[in-house]
């Protein structure tokens, strides 16, 4: 599907002559190679939200810090806009090209600049892979925390323009807890450090301002991460429940009593039993849901919030409780989880993940709305969540060649976003807001609260070049989107009171 081009998504001056700017560029920047012919630009057309495609007008694939200073300055010089992409992996068209815009790809700054085992941090560019930096890691007993999903091939640029979490975040947290300092280019070309490798700095914090802009404010040259000690101890414990209102109530259960586990996942039967097939991890494919818990840390510590959580899991109603018997079975028990969008790709032609963040209490009454939704459209739904943190990935499973379905599975992903709101919660969690959002950041915020997320924006990228048409809408589209204005902060859906 190609999404529907609105040029005023690419900036203050869109009349360029790509013949012009391509002509500009090789003779400012020989070295760099520039893609511009059709063929060469297909590639680049979507990220991992594979549903829309535009093409970009060029495609820039720099590898010194130089070269992104000098396209910068170019583009603004001539009103030009830049979009910054990493591995492209990301789920919320945040790297989407524009059609009269550059696409600028990060790809080739892949190298890890310095790894200090005694100080416990790694200094990359912005392409490294996010488990290339734990691979590197490894020798010293240290790795990187957050892993998400596609941590295989996402990079650790984009980690930051998302600040993306993973299956451990509950207990070591998302991107922003995990960097001290990141190098950025702005749009003019300015150089600029935010953070330090100290443990605070003075100042306003930037770099959890900058953490998570989806590329809004600047272009990441250089990332300093934190590593820890890997574990002494690590196990799993697998739960399986024959309502999945019980595993959520085994979460509450598990953190009021004071266990931070090093993650808790939860799943449903759909979901289940597609990563089962898929990976054949042993998981039990008659329950309703399963949770994994796994604890980490001193062997004694490990072995005794085990038992606790076992008591727990066993109190709450579990049908069957499983500890990993050895390593390997701890890593299937992982694997089934990770690969759980995969595995419902192969049950379905298409599926749309989404993702949203709750309150932990409002866990049942949201499945229960899902599934009414799922009712409504006609679509399956399967649920994997970050149970612990409320983070919550509905799959939405459709065809996109059949009539109406994939307008069908967008209204319900957009109508799951405006529960998580209902109930106090967020339209995302790790994803980000990218294209995909835009009309739910009308139900989240108020038209004051997007004037003030306006001026800073403005502040770094005041000709808003930078991504433009992403992450926050203007109060024109608001008004525009009919029923999702805004008004006061109050949420436009009062049938979503019901849940």
């Amino acid at each position: 599907m190609t999404y529907a081009y609105d040029e005023r998504l690419d900036g203050p001056l869109h009349n360029h002559d790509k013949a012009a700017i391509v002509r500009d560029l090789q003779a400012l920047l020989p070295d760099m190679p520039l893609l511009h012919a059709k063929e060469d630009l297909r590639p680049f057309e979507c990220d991992g939200l594979s549903a829309y495609r535009i093409t970009p007008m060029l495609v820039a694939l720099p590898d010194t810090i130089d070269q992104v200073q000098a396209l910068l300055k170019y583009a603004s010089a001539h009103g030009v806009p830049v979009v910054a992409r990493g591995a492209g992996t990301g789920l919320s068209g945040g790297a989407l090209p524009l059609e009269k815009g550059i696409l600028l790809v990060m790809a080739r700054f892949n190298r890890i600049l310095d790894l200090d085992p005694e100080a416990g941090t790694a200094r990359v560019q912005p392409g490294v892979r996010n488990l290339a930096i734990s691979q590197a890691a490894a020798p010293h007993g240290l790795y990187y925390a957050p892993d998400p999903s596609s941590q295989i091939a996402c990079s650790i640029g984009g980690n930051v323009a998302e600040n993306a979490g993973g299956v451990h975040c509950l207990k070591y947290g998302l991107t922003v807890h995990n960097i001290l300092k990141i190098e950025i280019v702005t749009i003019d070309g300015e150089r600029l450090t935010l953070g330090s490798e100290a443990l605070d700095a003075p100042g306003f914090d930037l770099l959890a301002l900058f953490t998570g802009s989806e590329g809004m404010l600047g272009v990441v040259v250089e990332v300093t991460v934190k590593l820890l000690a890997k574990p002494q101890s690590a196990k799993v414990l697998l739960a399986s429940f024959d309502d999945i209102g019980k595993a959520g109530d085994a979460v509450a259960q598990i953190i009021g009593a004071g266990v931070i586990p090093g993650g808790l996942e939860m799943m449903d039967n759909l979901a289940i039993r597609a990563a089962e097939d898929f990976i054949h991890a042993g998981y039990p494919v008659d329950a309703e849901a399963l949770l994994l818990c796994e604890i980490d840390g001193a062997e004694s510590d490990v072995q005794e919030d085990c038992e606790r959580v076992e008591a727990l899991l066993s109190a709450a109603g579990a049908t069957e409780i499983r500890l990993a018997r050895n390593e390997a079975e701890r890593q299937r028990f992982w694997a089934g989880r990770k690969n759980a969008f995969p595995a419902v790709g192969r049950i379905s032609p298409d599926y749309y993940c989404m993702d949203g963040t709750i309150p932990r209490r409002e866990l049942a009454r949201v499945l229960k709305g899902i599934a009414d939704l799922s009712a409504q459209y006609g679509l399956q739904v399967a649920n994997v969540f970050h149970a612990g943190d409320g983070n919550m990935h509905p799959l939405i499973l459709f065809d996109a060649n059949a009539p109406g379905e994939m307008d069908r599975a967008e209204t319900i992903g957009a109508r799951i976003l405006e529960l998580c709101v209902a109930v106090g919660g967020s339209i995302t969690g790790e994803h980000g807001v990218g294209r995909e959002k835009i009309n739910q950041m009308c139900a989240q915020f108020n038209s004051d609260e997007l004037v003030f997320f306006h001026a800073v924006k403005a502040a770094f990228d005041p000709d808003g070049l930078l991504n433009p048409g992403k992450n926050v809408p203007t109060l024109h589209r608001c008004a525009e989107f009919g029923s999702m204005h805004v008004h006061h902060g109050a949420l436009p859906f009062p049938e979503l009171e019901r849940f």
